[in-house]
């Protein structure tokens, strides 16, 4: 344990280092990255000073049994059991702080959320998806980007694609990739037939610049008129960008915004984030499955959770955990879930240490 903490008070000495050379001004990218990976180390620094004193003192209390003062003994026995519970509990804190990482945790993320079975029901499910999470991020002080969308006239979402800016928001929102099932009575249905329908969510870390590198020519740039419904809606000017990643195959539309420049920004983001989550799950299939410290798979075909309207409840079937107040649910108010996820995981990760 020692050992680990001396490890890392060293690279927390050459952070701080670098973060006050006049030069890391001109790298803006590696700065905040550093800054990151400063904030990130903080708490195990502080944990490891205190960690450090109370073992001092109980060495110096131990020593203190050797005294012929017998009122000196009996106060080293009282504070061998007290700094004794203390070091445990250090210890417990120290371990879970120093549990292998994920490095995308501190990452804003890119969801995308698209209908899937269940025709107009599974775009207005879709579209109650959006709702949740932007309600969410507004609960958390977090910022909203639309990226991309695919939207009707009745209020459904056949696909959209959104960043969401903010402290930790990876760590928080990275498990709830998969697939989310609604059961209710659609307002079409005259008889009262429950309905099951559903969406995809996927969930990826923002990948900066110098993590993907994206040559120009390994893209396929388009540009053209983006669709409207006609009248003043329908843009003169060509500003919808298509880009085609020609190694991967991969495909961005984006075309919300009036300004051609401001699309292949946004497309590029989605571009550099679906690129990383292929190269991530590349790497986590390498791994042993025993190994992994995700929760579930994460894919979409993965079923993660169910939201039953006529029993008011939702399920997460990953955790066995089921919450009443679907409304609120929906309303944002998921970090029940996402704590019980969060938690999940790091019962994941202390199994795999102990094999």
């Amino acid at each position: 344990m020692l050992e680990r903490i001396k490890n890392i008070q060293g690279r927390f000495t050459e952070i701080e280092s670098s973060l006050s050379s006049p030069e890391i001004s001109k790298h803006l990218d590696k700065m905040e990255a550093l800054g990151r990976e400063h904030a990130s180390l903080r708490p195990i620094i502080d944990l490891g000073k205190r960690y450090e004193v109370t073992l001092n003192d109980l060495n110096d209390a131990e020593h203190m049994l050797k005294e012929d003062d017998q009122e000196v003994v009996v106060f080293a026995k009282d504070q061998i059991a007290e700094l004794t519970k203390t070091l445990a509990e250090l210890e417990s804190d120290l371990t879970l702080a120093l549990l292998p990482k994920d490095p995308n945790d501190m990452k804003n993320v890119v969801i995308e959320i698209r209908a899937g079975t269940g025709g107009d029901e599974a775009g207005l499910f879709a579209a109650d998806l959006y709702r949740m999470y932007f309600r969410y991020a507004q609960l958390k002080g977090w910022k909203i980007d639309i990226l991309s969308s695919n939207q009707t006239g009745i209020g459904s979402i056949k696909e959209i694609v959104f960043l969401i800016k903010g402290e930790n928001v990876y760590s928080s929102l990275k498990h709830e990739g998969g697939t989310h099932r609604v059961q209710r009575v659609p307002l079409t249905e005259s008889s009262g037939r429950i309905h099951t329908s559903a969406a995809t969510v996927a969930v990826m870390p923002e990948a900066e610049e110098v993590e993907v590198d994206i040559k120009t020519e390994d893209i396929k740039i388009d540009i053209f008129h983006s669709s409207g419904h006609g009248g003043q809606n329908v843009q003169k000017v060509a500003t919808a960008v298509r880009l085609t990643h020609k190694a991967s195959g991969i495909v961005v539309v984006c075309s919300d915004e009036r300004s051609q420049f401001q699309n292949k920004e946004k497309a590029m983001v989605v571009l550099r984030a679906r690129i990383l989550a292929i190269e991530t799950k590349k790497n986590e299939d390498e791994i042993a499955s025993n190994r992994k410290s995700q929760v579930g798979s994460g894919d979409r075909s993965g079923k993660v959770r169910t939201y039953n309207f006529p029993q008011n409840r939702v399920t997460d079937h990953r955790i066995n955990l089921t919450l009443h107040g679907l409304d609120q649910i929906l309303d944002g108010e998921i970090d029940d879930f996402v704590v019980g996820l969060q938690d999940e995981e790091r019962n994941i990760k202390l199994n795999n240490l102990e094999k």
